[in-house]
C-alpha cells in the first residue's frame, strides 16, 4: 500500500499506508515525482508552537485559545508536489493520462485532486520552479500590496523561500537597488545570484543605517519582511523612507517585548501593510483575486522569468524524509526549501 509521512505529535513524524480512493468524476489521480516542504507553516506544527494562538475562528474573525494542543495533529506535512498522472475520472476534459502536473500535496507517494487544482507543466519546465508556486503567490502579493514601482529602492529581510522569490519579483517590476538582509550566508549567496544588488548580515552590521547609506541616505521606498524576526522588522523601519511603505509578511509567533515604534517608526511615519495572498478579498478586489495572482506566477514560473532552480536544496530521496526533515527543520543553514526526489 503506497505510504505518507504524516506528523503526529511535536516532532514527532511517523510513515503511514492509506488506501488509494475511487475517483469522482472531475477527479485526477497523481503519482508523486517530486515534491516540497512549506517551511513556515510546517514548523509551526512541527515545532509545537502552531496552537499558542488557539484556533481561528471565521465568523468573529478571532483566534479563540479555547483549544487543545493535541487537536492540532495529526498534520501532513508537505506542501506541492510534481508528478504524473496515472487516472482520471470520467468528466476529466483538460488534464490526460500521462501529463505531468504541479499540484498541492503533502508528502504521499499518490494523491488525488479535482482537475481544476492541477497546473500542465510544459516538457522543458523544471520541477524545481513549479513547486515553488507556493511561495511565488505569496511574495507577488506582497510586491502588489507593497506597491513597489519602477525605480523603487526595495530591502527584503528573510530569505528564505518567499523572501527569495520577492527579490525576483521587486528585479522584474524595475526596482533598484534591491536589497537582501539575511543572516544565513548560504541564503544572501542565492539572493545574489537572482539578482540582489547588495545583500547584509544583520548580525554583522547596522542593518537600517548600511540600507540608508546605500540609498543615498534616503532610505528604501518599500521594505518586505518575511523573516518574522523581530529584530528585522525594527531594521525595516529603520532603513524605510520618509513614508514609505513596511509590508508584513510573515506570519511570526508573538514577538518578545522591545519592539519599538517611536524612535524612527513615529518620525518617518511609514506605512505598515501586512500582506496574505490567499486573503479574500484581495485588496485590488474585483480585479484581482488570488487565482489571478495564481495565473500570472505560473506565467512567470513556465517562461523562466522567475525560477525555483537555486531555492530548492537539499534534496532528498523519499523513503529518507523520517530521517532528513527533522534534521533540515533544525539546521536552516542545510539549504533553504526541502525538496523531495521520489
Amino acid at each position: 500500500m503506497p505510504r505518507k509521512l504524516v506528523c503526529v505529535g511535536k516532532e514527532e513524524l511517523e510513515w503511514q499506508v492509506y488506501e488509494e480512493p475511487d475517483l469522482e468524476a472531475c477527479e485526477v489521480r497523481v503519482r508523486a515525482q517530486f515534491a516540497a516542504t512549506k517551511h513556515g507553516t510546517e514548523m509551526a506544527f512541527f515545532k509545537g508552537y502552531a496552537g499558542s494562538r488557539g484556533v481561528y475562528d471565521p465568523e468573529y474573525q478571532v483566534f479563540c485559545r479555547d483549544v487543545e494542543q493535541g487537536e492540532l495533529y495529526p498534520f501532513h506535512v508537505g506542501n506541492m508536489m510534481v508528478g504524473e498522472v496515472e487516472a482520471i475520472g470520467p468528466e476529466v476534459s483538460h488534464v490526460e493520462v500521462g501529463d505531468s502536473v504541479c499540484i498541492y500535496s503533502s508528502f504521499r507517494e499518490t494523491s488525488v485532486v479535482q482537475e481544476n487544482a492541477c497546473w500542465k507543466m510544459s516538457p522543458e519546465m523544471s520541477w524545481k520552479s513549479a513547486v515553488c508556486l507556493d511561495p511565488a503567490d505569496f511574495a507577488l502579493g506582497a510586491i502588489r500590496d507593497g506597491h513597489v514601482r519602477v525605480g523603487d529602492a526595495v530591502a527584503v529581510f528573510g530569505l528564505g523561500a518567499i523572501g527569495l522569490m520577492v527579490i525576483q519579483f521587486a528585479r522584474l517590476a524595475g526596482a533598484h537597488p534591491v536589497i537582501g538582509v539575511e543572516p544565513l550566508s548560504n541564503r544572501r549567496d542565492v539572493a545574489q545570484e537572482l539578482g540582489a544588488d547588495l545583500t547584509l548580515d544583520p548580525t554583522a552590521c547596522d542593518a537600517g543605517l548600511e540600507i540608508k547609506r546605500a540609498t543615498g541616505k534616503r532610505g528604501v521606498d518599500v521594505a518586505i519582511d518575511y523573516s518574522g524576526a523581530k529584530d528585522a522588522v525594527q531594521q525595516a523601519l529603520r532603513g524605510v523612507a520618509y513614508g514609505g511603505n513596511v509590508v508584513l509578511g510573515s506570519f511570526p509567533a508573538p514577538y518578545a517585548p522591545g519592539l519599538d515604534l517611536g524612535a524612527e517608526s513615529h518620525i518617518n511615519v511609514p506605512d505598515v501593510i501586512f500582506s496574505r495572498a490567499c486573503s479574500e478579498p484581495n485588496r485590488d478586489h474585483p480585479r484581482w483575486d488570488n487565482d489571478r495572482i495564481y495565473d500570472v506566477c505560473w506565467r512567470l514560473l513556465c517562461e523562466g522569468a522567475i525560477t525555483g532552480e537555486p531555492i530548492v536544496r537539499p534534496v532528498v530521496p523519499f523513503d529518507d524524509l523520517l530521517e532528513e526533515y527533522p534534521r533540515v527543520a533544525a539546521h536552516a543553514e542545510a539549504g533553504v526549501k526541502l525538496g523531495v526526489r521520489y
